[in-house]
């Protein structure tokens, strides 16, 4: 495990909050670990929010991103998913019964590509004409829903939040296969520039085959 100092080199955007979004990336404490072909790297931000990533060495593909706040008497908080497969609800007591009705309703997982931002959302069963997405740029996000009424949902895109960029419609489109919807947002320009940089920089960490990290620094 390596804590990875931040980098002095800025290359320059035109939209201020992804230039502020990077840097604030750079500027955190960073440690990494590559294990079993993940690359999984942890972030502390300046006003104590912690990230944790993983991805894939050969793909650089995003597996799991995941967010850490401090509570409101400062305590440390429970991790929560952004990217990847959803942590499992606490069954408790619940009935068997219960835990089978419940195994059928629809699961929504982001799983992202290089390209897009994709979520997919499983056991729904209607087919491909019953379903209509949108844009809804005042509450910025991406809304699915059917005719039938059977099933209405929103996706934020936190991504394209915490850089200022607003919603396009035509980035938008979906697929339906095996009851699974898959929703696809096109990565804008702005975001492909930021995640292409931040490569650059996970991509100084060379990882042993004892899985430590050995941080190249600038």
């Amino acid at each position: 495990m390596t804590t990875i100092p931040a980098s002095r080199s800025q290359p320059c955007f035109s939209n201020m909050a992804v230039q502020n979004w990077l840097e604030a990336l750079k500027a955190a404490k960073k440690t990494a670990l590559i294990q079993d072909g993940i690359r999984k790297v942890h972030y502390l931000f300046l006003d104590g929010k912690e990230m944790a990533e993983e991805y894939d060495i050969k793909t650089d593909e995003l597996i799991v991103r995941k967010w850490r706040l401090k509570t409101s008497i400062g305590a440390v908080g429970q991790w929560q998913i952004e990217v990847g497969e959803p942590s499992p609800p606490t069954l408790g007591a619940l009935e068997p019964q219960l835990i089978k009705e419940s195994s059928g309703n629809p699961v929504v997982m982001r799983k992202d590509t290089k390209t897009c931002f994709q979520w997919r959302i499983r056991n729904l069963p209607y087919p491909k004409e019953v379903y209509n997405l949108s844009v809804e740029p005042t509450e910025r996000c991406c809304i699915v829903r059917t005719s039938n009424k059977k099933y209405y949902k929103k996706l934020h895109i936190p991504d394209l939040d915490r850089c200022q960029l607003p919603l396009d419609p035509s980035a938008l489109s979906f697929a339906h296969a095996n009851n699974t919807l898959i929703v696809s947002y096109q990565k804008p320009r702005e975001i492909l520039n930021l995640e292409h940089e931040l490569q650059k920089e996970l991509k100084k960490m060379k990882g042993s085959s004892d899985g430590d990290v050995d941080c190249k620094t600038q």
